[in-house]
């Protein structure tokens, strides 16, 4: 028998309406648009009802499996079930989990976590321990030396929805500031270089650039292609950055880092892939465009948490608050980023889709969920 959820304010892809929903197993059977109060049924009692979000880019099972510099933690599965039910709680209900291949530092650090997180992520999945659905994003470091090493036989795995191309060579994109960068280092890694040292590890990077990137590269794309996966590119900075990026058939613009950048994906037909903690700090963290200008200018088309999960409900209820259509800057969160990755099955409340549902109050400003479906399960 079909449940019956009533009296929400229902946010669907293109508007919001008072009204009811259906379900029917693990899909929305119907959507009402009226609250049907006669109706025996569960009131919602005015709350909005979202379909739930998904987040194409998020570092964080990488602060779970090392938690500080040259820490890491001893219970890879513990680390990805806190992982899991930390992003529930922010409403993620379906997330591609954003996992490196190479380094771009030096370190290994990410490296040394690939395996452990991969495998762990399958022994939880397999044993039915994980609440949310985890997909992979592979993060290809391309001027890492070994980055097609690690990338072998991966990018076949069936959970791969997403593959970036990165170059995190200081000097460029993101890192065009090489204060910046050093203070990064110093604040992120406990790293510090005297300007002697800092000359040498420039030297490092910009050979690996110049020796490995576009070897690597075209490896990694004809790799993408041969198993239809979508690119992202990553960081691009200036309006030859995504021209480049267009020309390897990237379709998503992922945190383009000027203005000049974003409007060239947007005439592109690129998708424009912004961090939700830009959008709730009002400026990017590491000096680069604001989410909210971008968002001014109709140049955001996905709002992804990053680094800190609770940021995506938080800025879609900031942007709302700012005079943005809410039912639109809900679907940065789910729609855009369900058609993004390819998914036909979820990202917006409507018949025979699946029913991933955040029941959400606003309270003095901020988003509170109070109830969580995932697959038509209450999970909270």
């Amino acid at each position: 028998m079909a449940d019956l959820l009533t009296n929400a304010q229902l946010v669907l892809a293109d508007r919001v309406v008072t009204g009811s929903i259906r379900l029917d197993g693990a899909q929305i059977a119907a959507v009402e648009p009226e609250a049907t109060l006669a109706v025996p049924g569960e009131d919602l009692e005015g709350d909005f009802l979202l379909p739930g979000l998904i987040d194409l880019h998020t570092d964080n099972i990488e602060r779970h499996f090392r938690p500080r510099p040259r820490v890491t933690w001893p219970f890879p599965i513990g680390s990805v079930l806190t992982h899991d039910w930390e992003l529930l709680g922010a409403g993620i209900t379906t997330v591609v989990d954003s996992l490196a291949l190479g380094d771009y530092d030096g370190d290994g650090a990410r490296a040394a976590m690939l395996d452990g997180a991969i495998s762990s992520l399958k022994a939880a999945r397999d044993a039915g321990l994980l609440k949310a659905e985890h997909y992979l994003h592979l993060r290809c470091e391309l001027a890492d030396p070994g980055v097609l090493e690690f990338a072998r036989g991966r990018l076949a795995d069936p959970t791969v929805r997403l593959i970036s191309l990165m170059d995190h060579t200081p000097g460029q994109r993101q890192w065009r500031n090489l204060d910046i960068y050093r203070e990064y280092y110093r604040k992120k890694h406990a790293r510090v270089w005297n300007d002697e040292e800092f000359a040498a590890h420039l030297e490092v990077c910009r050979n690996n650039q110049q020796t490995h990137t576009p070897r690597s590269r075209d490896a990694i794309l004809a790799e993408a292609a041969l198993h239809g996966l979508p690119l992202a590119s990553h960081d691009d900075t200036t309006v030859e950055d995504v021209d480049q990026s267009h020309t390897y058939g990237v379709g998503i613009c992922e945190f383009p880092t000027t203005l000049e950048a974003a409007q060239r994906a947007h005439d592109h037909g690129m998708k424009n892939v912004m961090g939700a903690p830009n959008v709730v700090l009002g400026k990017s963290h590491s000096g680069n465009v604001s989410a909210i200008e971008l968002a001014h200018a109709g140049l955001v088309d996905i709002l992804s948490s990053d680094y800190v999960p609770s940021s995506m409900l938080q800025a879609i209820f900031k942007l709302a608050g700012m005079g943005f259509d809410l039912a639109k800057v809900v679907a940065m969160g789910s729609l855009a980023p369900a058609q993004a990755l390819r998914f036909d099955d979820r990202g917006s409340i409507a018949p025979s889709l699946r029913a991933d549902l955040l029941r959400v109050r606003v309270v003095d400003g901020l988003p509170v969920i109070r109830n969580i479906w995932i697959g038509g399960r209450r999970i909270l």
